[in-house]
C-alpha cells in the first residue's frame, strides 16, 4: 500500500515514535499488516499508525511534508533503521515499491507492504484529564500487581474507575493487590477493566506529559497525550466490589514505619537464602524490623533494619519477590507496613495513602 509521500522529520522524534510503536504492540498475529506501521503525511505533519487487530496506536511527529501521501512498511524495520541514524533530520520518500529513508550520504529503502490497511478504532469521547506524572506512577505500580495468567482474564486487568474528582486504579493476582488514586478533572464517570500489560508499557510515556486525557466509551478505553494516543478494547469482566472493599478495610495489629529502599535492599539480600519457596520472615522488634531467611542448602541470613514500630509486635513470612515488588513501588519514600492478624493481607502504604499495596503472608511451615 503506497501513495505519494515525501516528508522531512527530526530523526530523534521519528525514532522515538517508531520505537514506541514496537514497544506498545507486542502481540503476535498471522496477518502481516499487524506487524506494519502506516506512515501518513498531511497538513499537520507525519502520523505513524499501528495496530495488532485489537490495540491501536497513533503517534504524531512534527515534519515538513513536501508531498502528502501514505505508505505501509515494516514496524520493526523502520524502528531499527532509524535507531542507527546520527543526522538530525531524515527524509522519507515513497519510491515505487520502496520507502527510502534518506540522510546526507545514505539511503535506506524499506519494502512497501501491499496489504490493505484495516479499519481501526477511533478515540472514544474524552472523559477526564489527569496529571501525567501521577498517572505514570500509579499505572506502573498497580499494573505490576496484575496476573500474567490469561486463563483468568479478570486478573490480568487493571480496574480504572473515575468519580468525584479522582480516578482509582486497582489490580490483583489473588496473592497481592495494589490500589492507587489520582486526581482528575472528570467530565463523566466511567468504569473500565484495562489490560495491565498495556498500562505498564505506556506508563513511561505518560510521565513525560503534563496532562493525559482519558477516554472511555462502549467497550473501548484510550489514553491520549500531546503527540500520541493508544486505544484498546476493555476486558469484559467486572471486579466484585464488595469483596475488594473488605480487603481494603485494613485493621492492623502492628504498624512499622521504615524507609522503603532500605527494607527492599535487605529483602533482596535475604532472597539469596530464601530457598525454593522464596520465603523470608519479617519480625517486628523494638525500634527495628528483623529480616530473616534460611534454607538447608543455602544457609541462613539475619539483618536488622531500623524502623518505628507501633501498636504491638508481629512475625510474618512473605514471598521475597512479592514483598520486594511492593516496596519498590514506593522507591525513595518512607512506608508503613500495616500487619493484620493471622493470614490477612499486610498493607504497604504511605502517610497519604495515594497508593496501597496488599500482600498475603505465607503460611508457617508445619513443624513436623
Amino acid at each position: 500500500m503506497t501513495r505519494a509521500l515525501d516528508a522531512t522529520a527530526p530523526v530523534r522524534h521519528l525514532a522515538e515514535a517508531a520505537a514506541l510503536a514496537v514497544r506498545l504492540l507486542t502481540g503476535r498475529s498471522p496477518h502481516p499488516v499487524h506487524s506494519a506501521v502506516l506512515l501518513h503525511g498531511g497538513e499537520d505533519g507525519l502520523t505513524l499508525s499501528a495496530t495488532d487487530g485489537a490495540l491501536t496506536v497513533r503517534l504524531h511527529v512534527p515534519a515538513t511534508v513536501h508531498e502528502p501521501g501514505e505508505a505501509l512498511v515494516s514496524r520493526r524495520g523502520l524502528a531499527d533503521t532509524l535507531a542507527g541514524l546520527d543526522p538530525p533530520e531524515a527524509r522519507l520518500v515513497a519510491e515505487g515499491s520502496r520507502v527510502a529513508v534518506r540522510v546526507p550520504g545514505g539511503r535506506f529503502a524499506l519494502p512497501v507492504l501491499a496489504d490493505t490497511w484495516p479499519p481501526t478504532a477511533e478515540l472514544p469521547a474524552e472523559t477526564g484529564r489527569a496529571p501525567g506524572a501521577a498517572l505514570r506512577t500509579a499505572a506502573a505500580a498497580v499494573a505490576g500487581a496484575a496476573s500474567r495468567e490469561h486463563a483468568l482474564p479478570i486478573f490480568t486487568g487493571v480496574r480504572v474507575r473515575a468519580a468525584a474528582g479522582s480516578v482509582s486504579l486497582l489490580a490483583t493476582d489473588r496473592y497481592r493487590l495494589a490500589a492507587a488514586t489520582v486526581p482528575i478533572e472528570s467530565t463523566a464517570p466511567f468504569d473500565a477493566l484495562v489490560p495491565a500489560g498495556l498500562l505498564a508499557r505506556v506508563a513511561p510515556v505518560l510521565g513525560r506529559a503534563e496532562t493525559v486525557a482519558l477516554h472511555c466509551g462502549g467497550d473501548l478505553f484510550a489514553l491520549s497525550w500531546p503527540g500520541g494516543s493508544v486505544t484498546t478494547p476493555t476486558l469484559g469482566d467486572a471486579f466484585p466490589d464488595a469483596q475488594f472493599d473488605r480487603l481494603l478495610d485494613v485493621a492492623p495489629e502492628c504498624v512499622a514505619e521504615v524507609e522503603s529502599d532500605t527494607l527492599a535492599h535487605a529483602v533482596d539480600r535475604a532472597a539469596a537464602y530464601a530457598g525454593q519457596q522464596g520465603r523470608i520472615t519479617l519480625q517486628s522488634i523494638e525500634g527495628a524490623l528483623l529480616v530473616r531467611a534460611s534454607d538447608p542448602l543455602r544457609g541462613e541470613s539475619e539483618e536488622t533494619v531500623k524502623a518505628t514500630v507501633r501498636s504491638g509486635q508481629a512475625t510474618r513470612s512473605y514471598q521475597a519477590r512479592l514483598l520486594g515488588d511492593a516496596l519498590r513501588a514506593f522507591a525513595g519514600e518512607p512506608v508503613q507496613l500495616r500487619i493484620q492478624p493471622a493470614l490477612r493481607a499486610t498493607e504497604v502504604t504511605t502517610a497519604t495513602a495515594d497508593l496501597r499495596y496488599l500482600i498475603v503472608p505465607m503460611r508457617q511451615p508445619d513443624p513436623s
